[in-house]
């Protein structure tokens, strides 16, 4: 959006992430992810010009144009939570402020 918006040509993506974890309930599906052959990148157009969007505020939903999409099947993974053992079986929580 910025190097849309700046007349300028995307370079990178960085991410970093700071607690990056994997619980054991997750190793299987994540193994089923890894053997997958990837497919071509998508592409994103834009659907109004730059003109018509204003800044950088003015985009809307209907500005994002992905093309050549194509998602593999879903992969089941259950949502995992620990939970420290002062709160187990706790089920409400009330804040006062």
């Amino acid at each position: 959006m910025i190097a849309y918006m700046t007349d300028t040509e995307p370079h990178e993506f960085i991410l970093q992430m700071g607690d990056a974890h994997v619980y054991k309930d997750h190793v299987e599906p994540l193994q089923e992810q890894l053997k997958r052959e990837p497919r071509q990148f998508p592409t994103l157009k834009w659907g109004r010009a730059k003109e018509e969007i204003g800044d950088i505020d003015g985009f809307k939903l209907e500005d994002f144009v992905v093309e050549g999409y194509k998602p593999m099947g879903k992969i089941e993974m259950k949502m995992s939570v620990s939970l420290s053992e002062q709160w187990r079986g706790v089920t409400r929580v009330e804040l006062t402020f």
